[in-house]
């Protein structure tokens, strides 16, 4: 049976679906767990109550809205989205990357990122059948200008994905440089500000003046992780092809309803941004402070930063023995190989990292 089975496959999946692996999410049971960009803080108990008040009149026997209308006009107000441009909503950006390219593939469409970056952006090319190419950083991970402009020169991509702040770097090309890739691109230029909250700086206000330009969010990285929302803003003649190839509800009702009660309490959620920025500065401080520790300064909620004595595998393994998971980069190479990723956690999880991470040097 399994031999047939793998004729079977070896038949009809793609070679280059077959030579993937499938995207790993380690258990972070009984872990302190600071491996994936999220907001550490919980609503208090009176929003919690409240919040739960409004999900008792969620009709779940109901499709939800297909459209999204009412959650999309008040993210539109929130996000500061210039006017006559649109927005649509994705099961978080995984999905919203997923339609720009189902969209725009073709036998010898490009897809073109700077490396190291979002691995979903490589990933989804090679879903839909595109042809992905990486273009390196420069050895402090800022923008490569010259090799990126060459490129887009050589390849014409049909989409140029630039995250901003980048991951799992942490750092903000430059707003110059990425001007030149938007002029300098024939397709589409996707701005991932998945990290906005904690950067301070967005393209949001560029709509418009480049016909090419979209602007990608989510409110994942600011304690909503957990309803799957993501926000691509940009011209509505770009937008209306992209929801031909939307799925009907992908929006469910009580993530509509969850995201319209959230954004009641923006206060909130830039309060617990702004503790995290600080956070943020007080960890980078202190992992700067251990010897044989290289960290490199962040804009968004995370920390890159190399054990430069330790295999980061056993880095790694030391934290996770000692109740710390965070994210390790040293299997992708390349200019990662023996990097670590931490997420910001509270100042009391950031503590018990620390300590962790000086017993497992």
């Amino acid at each position: 049976m399994t031999d047939r089975i793998q004729q079977k496959i070896g038949k009809l999946v793609r070679p280059e679906i077959r030579a993937l692996k499938a995207y790993h999410v380690p258990d972070a049971s009984g872990l302190i767990k600071l491996d994936a960009m999220e907001n550490p803080y919980s609503w208090p108990e009176d929003v919690r109550r409240e919040w739960t008040e409004v999900l008792r009149s969620v009709a779940l026997n109901r499709y939800p809205d297909p459209d999204a209308r009412r959650l999309r006009e008040r993210l539109r107000a929130a996000l500061d989205v210039p006017a006559g441009m649109e927005l649509i909503l994705g099961n978080g950006s995984d999905e919203l990357i997923q339609i720009v390219l189902m969209a725009v593939s073709g036998p010898r469409a490009v897809v073109l990122a700077p490396i190291p970056t979002f691995i979903m952006y490589e990933m989804i090319a090679t879903f839909t059948g595109m042809k992905f190419v990486g273009v390196p950083l420069r050895p402090d991970f800022s923008l490569d200008r010259q090799a990126t402009l060459k490129a887009i020169e050589t390849y014409k991509p049909a989409v140029v994905f630039l995250a901003y702040p980048n991951n799992p770097t942490g750092n903000l090309f430059s707003r110059e440089g990425v001007e030149r890739v938007i002029e300098a691109s024939p397709g589409l230029v996707v701005l991932d500000e998945a990290y906005h909250a904690f950067a301070g700086h967005s393209f949001m206000d560029r709509l418009g003046k480049h016909d090419n330009l979209l602007v990608m969010r989510t409110l994942s990285k600011q304690g909503l992780a957990g309803l799957r929302l993501g926000i691509l803003a940009g011209p509505t003649p770009w937008l209306a092809e992209f929801n031909k190839v939307r799925l009907p509800y992908n929006i469910g009702s009580l993530t509509q309803a969850s995201a319209e009660f959230a954004l009641t309490h923006l206060a909130l959620l830039d309060d617990q941004a702004r503790q995290i920025r600080y956070d943020r500065e007080q960890l980078f401080q202190a992992l700067s402070r251990i010897r044989g520790v290289q960290a490199w300064p962040s804009q968004a909620n995370f920390i890159l930063f190399r054990a430069e004595n330790r295999v980061a595998d056993q880095v790694f393994e030391g934290l996770r023995t000692r109740g710390v998971l965070i994210k390790n980069l040293n299997s992708s190479g390349g200019m990662l190989k023996g990097c670590l990723r931490v997420t910001v956690g509270t100042p009391s999880e950031n503590d018990a990292f620390l300590k962790a991470l000086e017993a497992a040097l």
